[in-house]
């Protein structure tokens, strides 16, 4: 029996074609590496780690080798303290080469979403929520007495 809790996060690969563009892109974007090879790259993400993985590559480390790896199934989500966030880190987003998926606009639950694509596809959702609590360094919770859900 372990003592590590089940229910966590701890690494998102991202598979890249290209993968001096993306490591350009997320830079631009804001993100610093915190560590790299020829590769891959780590980012430290808020106490998870995103990497960015050559797609081939990472299709034989998972043993499935000449398999086509596909995106945009799969939405990573930053949530941000308020909507001026989120409208910021979109427009940087944008600007550092995120092909526009839907601009942020209030949602029909109380929130505030956008999303955007990265230049392989991977989907990223900026999001306000709030009735959730968003640390400074981007982790999140859900109040004990939140009832919204």
């Amino acid at each position: 029996m372990t003592s590590v809790k089940p229910q966590r996060l701890s690494v998102v690969t991202l598979g890249v074609s290209d993968l001096a563009r993306s490591r350009e892109f997320y830079e631009r974007w804001g993100w610093t590496p915190k560590q790299e090879s020829d590769e891959i790259v780590f980012f430290e993400a808020g106490g998870l780690l995103l990497a960015l993985f050559d797609r081939s590559e990472l299709a034989a480390d998972q043993n499935r080798e000449g398999e086509e790896l596909g995106t945009g199934a799969v939405t990573v989500a930053q949530a941000y303290p308020t909507e001026a966030d989120v409208d910021s880190m979109y427009d940087r987003a944008v600007l550092a080469g995120a092909r526009v998926l839907k601009r942020p606009v209030k949602t029909d639950w109380g929130g505030y979403s956008g999303y955007i694509a990265d230049p392989d596809d991977h989907v990223w959702e900026l999001i306000h929520v709030p009735y959730w609590d968003v640390e400074a360094d981007g982790s999140v919770s859900i109040p004990e007495d939140d009832e919204s859900a």
